[in-house]
């Protein structure tokens, strides 16, 4: 499933008319409700994801200029109950909509690769220290707190245990963090990963190193500026292996990059996680999505979020 932005142009075009305005949002976070209510013990298996092979995976991202938008959980989701990086956030939010994850993995004492966004587990666990002074096995009795401070009985996954889940059903964006390349290739090819595992890369020569080793896998290239388009493109990997961050919102700075990565079928990416997530209510962050899209050159093609359920609220669900 892939979401319309043009199904509410009619909100978005009509900048005068706050009582419509108002009453969507109003509609749109009762949905929200509404769904978290009923959601329960629902798998979401409409929800899933299911590439055959690795051509279908390139599909699904592909920029079709339509107005299709698909959406990222930054690392997972944030939701009572449900921790960011577990397999449990992870399934919660699918099981309301079609979504990919954005996920962070690390490296134990024991070189084992976990889901853990800090160095330190500090935030994220009823413990404490580094990551890396961890073993694996140390780990073991240790509980993942949600995004309030409650610790939950969701545990420290390993990366191989998200491959897992995520088979036939979404898609894990593999964000850049202590684990040396070699050792993401090794797993991915292990487990056959290629058609639902994505690798975030920074530089033309991370994508190249990918490419080579991957061949066809989808990367998130870093694209905001003139100087990141032009080392992506001499790495001479394939522009429909990639969708591209392009900043935290589409403006004239940057209009001229995303027309560039359009016309070589490249869905542009965007992340409120750093500006409209901070915002502390519901209300408040779906309103300020709303008028971050209906403001932008160019509408974004994904939209990443600590909040996917609510931005699908938002633009999905008309």
């Amino acid at each position: 499933m892939i979401y319309k932005i043009q199904k509410s142009k009619r909100f978005m075009n009509s900048k005068s008319d706050n009582v419509i305005k108002i009453l969507y949002l109003s509609v749109a976070v009762l949905a929200l409700l509404l769904s978290a209510a009923g959601c329960g013990s629902k798998e979401g298996k409409e929800n899933y994801l299911k590439f055959k092979k690795i051509s279908d995976t390139h599909e699904y991202f592909a920029y079709k200029a339509d107005s299709t938008l698909l959406i990222s959980g930054h690392r997972g989701t944030k939701e009572e109950g449900y921790p960011e990086n577990s397999i449990e956030g992870f399934q919660q939010a699918l099981s309301r909509v079609p979504l990919f994850f954005e996920v962070d993995p690390r490296l134990t004492k024991d070189s084992v690769i976990v889901l853990m966004h800090d160095e330190t587990i500090d935030r994220t666990t009823n413990a404490s220290g580094k990551l890396s002074d961890y073993t694996y096995e140390e780990l073991l009795s240790i509980r993942l707190k949600d995004h309030e401070g409650n610790i939950t009985a969701s545990m420290i996954p390993k990366l191989e245990e998200v491959f897992e889940w995520c088979k036939g059903k979404s898609v894990v964006n593999l964000d850049r963090k202590d684990v040396p390349h070699q050792m993401i290739v090794d797993l991915i090819q292990k487990h056959k990963a290629e058609k639902y595992v994505m690798l975030t890369v920074h530089t033309g020569a991370q994508a190249r190193y990918y490419h080579d080793r991957l061949p066809g896998i989808m990367l998130s290239v870093a694209v905001r500026n003139e100087a990141e388009y032009e080392d992506i493109d001499i790495s001479g990997v394939p522009w429909e292996n990639m969708i591209a961050y392009v900043g935290q919102s589409i403006n004239e700075s940057n209009r001229h990059i995303v027309e560039k990565l359009h016309a070589n079928g490249v869905r542009c990416m965007v992340s409120f996680a750093p500006t409209h997530d901070r915002l502390r209510t519901t209300e408040q962050r779906m309103a300020a999505y709303l008028r971050e899209v209906e403001n932008s050159v160019y509408k974004p093609d994904i939209i990443e979020s600590d909040y996917p359920v609510e931005v699908w609220s938002v633009f999905g669900d008309q």
